[in-house]
């Protein structure tokens, strides 16, 4: 047995696609992970991560230096769709669609099973659909889901494990998604290159406290993660947590996202099993 793993040489594309760490379910995987080995990733994302940082950070300064409160949302949602139509490979743009998805579903398993009516309804399934204030919607459902769940309190965590058995999984499925394939492209871009361009106009077409919200709303994927905890008894998701109190815009954003949203497909994926398990 021994000998049979040390003649193995393994790439890290083999690792990551059966890496037990890894919960995310086989055909989304399968789509990071082409994501991940487009040329763009390894060629054009590592300067594109620099320059977009420099761009978005001149741009946030004048605007607050000139004390500019304009927003464009209509401009910034045309460009966002006239990108990712044109730019962007067609696996990489459907891995975006499936986030808002992922992260409607998680808010609502906590809605739901807290036992508050109101319920988050976005959930695109064309690239279309994330036109008319998606992005922004996106980031506002965090911001009322936790306030409707702050508002509402929470029993106690012995009350909340009694009722482990009973929970609702019955809003985490996955449409189908049409990320327009046949649309012809000028480049196939990776998801993180394009997240690093897209990064600019949101910077440019929101206002500067729109775009400081719109960042914190990554650091509240730790309160988020410890709702899940406190409603399934899973301490699992509790390990994944950042610290949520502190407020700022400078930071990596593409990668924040990035990394936002993989952590959402984890929680995803391990709430799909617990269904499983009790179904």
């Amino acid at each position: 047995m021994y000998d049979t793993c040390e003649a193995v040489e393994p790439s890290l594309w083999d690792v990551m696609s059966v890496d037990p760490a890894i919960s995310i379910d086989l055909a989304t995987l399968r789509q990071i992970i082409r994501d991940q080995q487009r040329a763009s990733r390894s060629l054009l994302y590592p300067w594109l991560r620099i320059l977009s940082r420099i761009a978005v950070t001149a741009i946030v300064v004048a605007k607050r230096v000139a004390r500019l409160r304009f927003s464009a949302h209509a401009t910034m949602d045309r460009l966002c769709l006239w990108f990712l139509r044109r730019f962007v490979a067609p696996d990489s743009v459907g891995l975006l669609i499936r986030h808002f998805i992922v992260e409607t579903n998680l808010l609502n398993f906590c809605l739901r099973n807290a036992g508050l009516a109101a319920e988050v309804g976005l959930r695109p399934v064309t690239l279309a659909q994330l036109g008319n204030r998606a992005v922004i919607e996106h980031d506002l459902n965090v911001y009322r889901a936790l306030i409707a769940l702050g508002r509402a309190g929470s029993p106690d965590r012995a009350a909340k494990l009694s009722l482990a058995d009973n929970l609702d999984f019955g809003m985490l499925s996955v449409p189908d998604i049409d990320p327009e394939p046949h649309t012809r492209r000028l480049l196939r871009l990776d998801i993180q290159t394009a997240l690093c361009l897209m990064n600019i106009p949101f910077a440019f077409c929101l206002t500067p406290d729109e775009y400081r919200r719109a960042v914190h709303s990554l650091r509240l994927d730790a309160s988020l993660l410890t709702v899940l905890a406190e409603i399934t008894g899973d301490d699992a998701f509790l390990g994944w947590r950042q610290p949520a109190v502190r407020v700022d815009s400078n930071v990596d954003v593409p990668a924040a996202v990035y990394e936002h949203a993989l952590l959402c497909e984890f929680a995803h994926a391990r709430l799909r099993r617990a269904a499983m398990a009790v179904a």
